[in-house]
């Protein structure tokens, strides 16, 4: 989850020239990322994407007043005492419109959510009523205007239900889709490209004796946007210049995002970042002073009708790529819907001392309140190439750089 930005970028980065905050990084995608256009969707595809246009009520609710329980609508000037009784002339179930009104002293059967007839001022649960055959009588006191749902109580015509930049969660869905609302202008959802590189990727266990591995990236970037309810398209290059030239030349005017794993550093087989400057994209930045995930490289290329397509390369490392997508992936994700946001941080308690770094730490770490007290506490096995620690997990926790950390401290997380 994300919040609405302050548009502060932090000072710059002290022993290592070049290299870029991780909140200059953010705020660099923000100023660099525009939104992608709208698009008209059903109500039942749009949970979770963001409203474009503000949507207004065009009918009021309730539309009519009705009643609020199984009873009898009844007719009267004042409050009422027990035993008090009144004519019954009729009934209405739900559904049903009643073609009389009430006169003084008069009741009509009635349901839950049925239109109430004119002259009804009040309704009585069946509970507190004795019927009598053609006339009710009151076990209790009633009051006027007990037990109506009046029309437009809730909503009335003309009201804003859902604003521009509103995130449509299951409950504004349910609202909308109550108000008679059935279609609604969102953000369109960027299309796609996830390119693996690496020749040491392995597709089946017996690559694996060739000195390969299996590829984790995939799975987690896949399973990260599904959880979103986004598609990508997922392909794998082999790690030579000319493949990654010609792959990124068609992927370019077909999807809005490349997002690649590895090849992003300063090896020989590193063909991302050269190769896209080669095909004229323009380098956003390049290196982030952070661990993991240092050579993260951001760019942007414009094309003559599609509008922008923009890449970002994140290290091949599973760890960085977990941290590159909570944090880098979701807030370019949010401005390519017309969302300048930026990751909810939330303030923690560490519970142990840590040592100081020379680049900001991303640490996956388990928060949990103890005493009213939100408290951190680190895992092992935090190097870039592990994830496992992963399965108890549940928040990343910013460590500024060169500070010795002592329990006690108040830190900034991102729960994941």
């Amino acid at each position: 989850m994300n919040h609405a930005v302050n548009a502060t970028v932090h000072s710059a980065c002290g022993s290592e020239p070049g290299l870029i905050s991780v909140d200059q990084a953010l705020q660099m995608i923000l100023d660099h990322t525009d939104h992608l256009g709208t698009e008209i969707l059903p109500l039942s595809q749009a949970l979770n994407r963001f409203v474009a246009e503000d949507v207004y009520s065009e009918i009021q609710l309730p539309m009519f007043s009705q009643s609020a329980v199984d009873g009898y609508a009844i007719c009267m000037d004042t409050d009422m005492p027990s035993r008090s009784t009144f004519e019954l002339i009729g009934e209405i179930r739900a559904g049903q419109v009643a073609n009389f009104e009430l006169q003084p002293r008069q009741a009509v059967r009635i349901f839950t959510g049925a239109k109430i007839p004119k002259q009804t001022t009040t309704v009585a649960r069946q509970e507190i009523v004795q019927f009598d055959g053609s006339s009710i009588t009151l076990t209790e006191a009633l009051r006027l205007d007990a037990d109506v749902r009046k029309a437009g109580e809730e909503i009335t015509i003309g009201q804003c239900l859902a604003s521009q930049g509103q995130q449509l969660s299951i409950g504004t869905i349910a609202a909308l889709s109550m108000a008679g609302v059935r279609e609604v202008s969102v953000y369109r959802y960027p299309k796609i490209a996830v390119v693996i590189t690496g020749d040491e990727v392995a597709e089946t266990v017996e690559d694996l004796n060739s000195g390969k591995i299996f590829d984790a990236n995939a799975t987690l970037i896949q399973a990260w946007f599904q959880s979103r309810n986004q598609q990508v398209d997922i392909l794998h290059v082999a790690d030579t210049e000319q493949a990654v030239c010609d792959l990124f030349t068609n992927l370019r005017d077909q999807y809005d995002l490349i997002l690649t794993t590895g090849g992003v550093s300063v090896g020989d087989y590193d063909f991302v970042r050269p190769v896209a400057l080669k095909l004229g994209f323009e380098q956003i930045f390049w290196k982030v002073k952070q661990k993991p995930g240092k050579p993260m490289f951001f760019a942007k290329s414009e094309r003559s009708e599609q509008g922008t397509c923009y890449l970002l390369g994140l290290p091949g490392n599973p760890g960085a790529v977990y941290v590159g997508m909570q944090i880098y992936v979701a807030t370019l994700m949010d401005a390519l819907q017309g969302q300048k946001l930026l990751p909810q941080w939330f303030n923690g308690v560490i519970s142990h001392d840590l040592k100081a770094d020379s680049r900001e730490r991303l640490l996956r770490m388990v928060a949990s309140f103890e005493t009213g007290i939100l408290k951190l506490s680190s895992l092992p096995k935090q190097q870039s190439h592990m994830l496992s620690n992963l399965m108890q997990a549940n928040c990343l926790v910013r460590i500024p750089a060169h500070q010795n950390i002592q329990s006690g401290q108040v830190l900034q997380g991102l729960f994941i």
